[in-house]
């Protein structure tokens, strides 16, 4: 993978719901995550497999991760990459749009868009294209999955599930379960209960 050995620096402006044009904080997120944990570069480059310049050219905005590199950082910083990127916006708002070409810093074959912004109890996200099941998933929280266009295969505690447009695969948090795209134009939302709200708060509160 290209962008494993060195990156490609892109460019670019986020988008806020209110309309108000800012750069994409990703970078900054995966920077305060790796200082939280005091890891350098080269540690976080050996975790993950991807390089020190490509890396550093995320922290700093210059390059733009796929969603696989972005879950490879993430698991080498002990996190998620749905909960880098709710950071990288640390939205409070009541009411919030994230608009059609709102940018999350992703690169843009991503295949990937942020619906909610911000550390909230939901997060949801719209996937497209080519989806590969070499990830398995486990989350604490509940998830629903809705196919909007084309179709996708789901596995669940051993069992295989075809969706086809308009159909829904409800999870409960703690089964799990890895996902694939079976068409080109596939769409699927995911809804699920974000971990941080699944845990409940810290004990004594």
């Amino acid at each position: 993978m290209r962008e494993a050995i060195t990156g490609e620096a892109v460019t670019g402006e986020a988008v806020t719901g209110t309309g108000e044009r800012a750069e994409p904080r990703l970078g900054g997120a995966v920077r305060r995550r790796r200082r939280t944990l005091d890891l350098t570069l080269a540690e976080v480059a050996r975790r993950t497999g991807l390089s020190v310049p490509f890396l550093s050219q995320i922290e700093n905005d210059r390059a733009r991760p796929s969603m696989r590199s972005l879950q490879r950082i993430a698991d080498g910083l002990e996190t998620t990459a749905v909960d880098l990127l709710a950071v990288a916006d640390a939205a409070d708002r009541p009411v919030d749009i994230v608009l059609a070409d709102a940018d999350a810093g992703l690169s843009p074959d991503a295949g990937v868009r942020p619906l909610v912004r911000g550390r909230r109890p939901l997060h949801a996200l719209e996937f497209t294209g080519d989806q590969q099941a070499d990830r398995e998933f486990l989350h604490l929280g509940d998830e629903l999955m809705y196919v909007a266009d084309g179709a996708a295969e789901v596995e669940a505690e051993g069992r295989i599930h075809h969706l086809r447009r308009g159909d829904t695969l409800y999870l409960s948090g703690g089964v799990r379960h890895r996902w694939r795209s079976l068409s080109p134009d596939t769409r699927v939302l995911v809804v699920a209960v974000s971990d941080h709200a699944a845990a409940g708060p810290p004990p004594g509160r």
